[in-house]
């Protein structure tokens, strides 16, 4: 009972065991892979604004997954992300879609025109 409070003010603490599950899977990678992938994960954090944890959980493990197997099997990091790591990073948080931070205030924004609208047209 106390685990479900706590998750209700918190966020659900199997998410948060995944994160912490996650990162350590970044800092044992070997450079220059754990650096590319932390510039990356940074990026994603900007970039991403995923809200919906599920989501962001199963990104980042499939990310930590890419850069585990690429450092097994010595693929140059330009091999997977190709000329333009923005563009491929993009990509890769637009792929699993998800709700972002900025849905809320699209729909905000349309909102307010749509009101504006309606008492400019009285």
């Amino acid at each position: 009972m106390a685990a479900k409070w706590i998750e209700a003010l918190t966020g659900s603490l199997e998410q948060k065991k995944q994160y912490r599950q996650y990162k350590a899977r970044l800092e044992a990678l070997p450079e220059p892979y754990r650096g590319a992938a932390k510039a990356f994960e940074r990026y994603f954090m900007y970039y991403g604004g995923l809200t919906d944890g599920d989501t962001l959980i199963l990104m980042l493990g499939d990310f930590a997954d890419l850069w585990e197997r690429a450092a097994v099997d010595g693929t140059p990091i330009s091999a997977i992300v190709g000329d333009d790591p923005v563009g491929f990073a993009e990509t890769f948080t637009q792929s699993y879609g998800g709700t972002q931070w900025i849905d809320k205030e699209r729909a905000r924004l349309t909102k307010a025109v749509q009101e504006a609208e309606k008492e400019e047209n009285q």
